[in-house]
């Protein structure tokens, strides 16, 4: 059974560290970094590079383990668990918008949405009814056929928002998402990203140094030199 913590946020963390060694050198990404992200949020992690936020993002996602500290997610302590358990949590509850797309070459449109509804074992019927409510809210629909060296930028990172919400996570985690994108075809990234965040109640944390999605949050934490500093 899933060990579980009582916490009114859906994310805590407390005095997260974490430090890589690079041959005799100890790197310092993160120094004791305090974290609460609420249920339905739309929360940026804002920072200049090399800040620490994607580390951040990474230990939020659990893509990575602190060096010391705590982390409580939706009720679990995330430390307590075994790497197979954290695996098997982090597919049921959190899905990654990344800002190279990450889509599957060889497969289409649809076939790259369906992907992760497919290791979850999602039957068929609701596979389909998920796909096309997704597809239909990101603008999507016309285009599920087409591989994605056929799709423009923005088609491409759309396909990746509803490949991200088909799961029904309880919070998505995106690194820079509109980094490879056109400023207008960005900007129309983030409105769908902030409608998606009203119309389904799904958590985002986004981890970017771009004023337009620091605009938009409803919260900016900023990271500089692995620390809070607002």
């Amino acid at each position: 059974m899933t060990p579980r913590a009582e916490t009114m946020a859906l994310i805590t963390g407390k005095a997260l560290t974490k430090d890589y060694q690079l041959g005799s050198t100890s790197v310092h990404a993160l120094r004791g970094v305090d974290l609460e992200i609420e249920r339905g949020e739309y929360v940026c992690i804002a920072g200049p590079s090399g800040a620490g936020k994607s580390t951040l993002l990474n230990l939020v996602g659990l893509l990575d383990t602190p060096s010391e500290g705590s982390l409580i997610f939706d009720g679990t302590d995330i430390l307590s668990l075994s790497s197979k358990q954290r695996h098997r949590f982090r597919k049921e509850r959190i899905a990654f918008i990344f800002q190279t797309f990450n889509l599957i070459p060889v497969l289409d449109a649809y076939e790259n949405i369906e992907f992760p509804l497919l290791i979850q074992k999602v039957p068929k019927p609701e596979r389909e009814q998920r796909i096309r409510h997704f597809t239909e809210a990101v603008g999507i629909d016309t285009l599920l056929h087409h591989k994605p060296d056929e799709l423009s930028g923005g088609q491409r990172q759309r396909a990746a928002v509803a490949r991200a919400l088909v799961t029904k996570p309880r919070v998505v985690l995106a690194d820079e998402p509109t980094a490879n994108l056109d400023s207008v075809t960005g900007q129309s990234i983030l409105d769908l990203l902030r409608q998606i965040n009203r119309d389904e109640g799904t958590t985002f944390v986004i981890a970017s140094h771009d004023h337009a999605i620091m605009d938009q949050a409803d919260r900016v934490i900023r990271v500089v030199d692995g620390t809070v500093v607002a």
